[in-house]
């Protein structure tokens, strides 16, 4: 009995308190006009939306680009701290030529162009025959390949333009 009065008493109190009850009147949400700086930022934030989406898109696609970049630095400076004997001193002679083929390019910019990298081409062939090789026959075949390119656009140009049917001249053969 006794116990039944205390649950009494309990629920009358839990009645009073508010976690337990309902509130009596209708609550209804009102959403607070906004500010004119509130107001003002949607309007940047919109505008500027285009260009951060630019921003954001270009990001993406330069970052793996960068990140081997910057990969390709860091090997580099490993290789250069724990470089092989005679190295620096080929590098030197390498730098050199380079040099020496700057001073001969006095007046011609098409000088400025071959010279420098072909007298360094040549000091480095001297120190890795091999490579050089290699180098020599890719590049031989690409200029070869670019050269093959450029006459087949011509020739396809030529006909285009100068061998149309009323253009053409009536040599010895066509009577």
């Amino acid at each position: 009995m006794r116990f039944l009065s205390q649950t009494k008493t309990w629920t009358r109190h839990a009645k009073k308190l508010s976690l337990y009850s309902v509130p009596e009147g209708q609550s209804k949400y009102m959403e607070e006009p906004r500010t004119q700086l509130e107001e003002g930022i949607s309007q940047l934030r919109h505008h500027c939306e285009p260009y951060t989406n630019w921003c954001q898109e270009t990001y993406s696609q330069t970052k793996p680009k960068m990140q081997s970049l910057v990969q390709w630095g860091l090997d580099s400076y490993e290789y250069l701290q724990n470089a092989p004997p005679g190295f620096f001193p080929r590098l030197g002679v390498i730098g050199f030529a380079g040099v020496v083929g700057l001073l001969f390019t006095r007046g011609s910019k098409l000088k400025k162009l071959v010279y420098p990298p072909g007298f360094m081409g040549l000091a480095a062939s001297i120190y890795y025959p091999q490579q050089a090789i290699t180098f020599i026959q890719v590049s031989g075949e690409k200029l070869y390949d670019w050269g093959l390119r450029g006459y087949i656009v011509i020739e396809d140009l030529w006909k285009e333009n100068f061998q149309k049917p009323g253009n053409v001249k009536s040599s010895p053969g066509n009577k």
